[in-house]
């Protein structure tokens, strides 16, 4: 599967793709190497020798406007389905519905999932291995008071603080 990186206003992206959808999603790493290394990884794929098709070249418009204070919507992103599990995919629909400036805890997705409070923890979980963070915005899930808990993307909670403010989301200080 190929894969390319792209610059942002946060920094390099990656993104990887096949005939079907997207296969993998990486934000900002410290060097764009590190970028690329851990999208190969996550995504088993490798660096493009031809261009992109359009549909992926729309897609890192798009994320680049999302850098850019343009906010974008992306429940429309092809993504291929068949790299995780029914669970995980259930998790990722109901992330995809919360919109930029909007938070849900982990909890709150779990109830929607008739699952009750107590499996927020089986949601932090398939949060941590999105292969798609940002198209698939894990960063709006928030622990039940709030907090800026876990997460797994290059930078951890600042990143997820950096995501959740310029989408114009209301940030508790403590």
């Amino acid at each position: 599967m190929p894969h390319t990186l792209f610059p942002t206003a946060f920094g390099t992206c990656g993104l990887a793709w096949n005939d079907t959808g997207l296969t993998g999603f990486q934000l900002p790493e410290e060097t764009e190497a590190l970028t690329e290394q851990h999208l190969g990884a996550k995504a088993r794929s490798q660096r493009a020798t031809e261009a992109a098709p359009d549909w992926v070249q729309k897609l890192i418009r798009r994320v680049q406007l999302h850098f850019e204070g343009t906010l974008q919507d992306f429940t429309d992103a092809r993504l291929d389905w068949s790299r995780v599990t029914d669970f995980q995919q259930a998790v990722y629909l109901h992330a995809l519905a919360i919109r930029p400036g909007y938070k849900k805890s982990y909890g709150e997705i779990a109830k929607l999932m008739a699952l009750g409070h107590e499996a927020a923890r089986a949601v932090g979980t398939a949060l941590a291995t999105n292969p798609w963070p940002l198209i698939v915005p894990c960063h709006r899930v928030v622990s039940a008071s709030d907090k800026m808990t876990g997460f797994s993307a290059p930078g951890g909670v600042r990143t997820k603080t950096r995501l959740l403010t310029l989408e114009g989301a209301e940030l508790l200080s403590e």
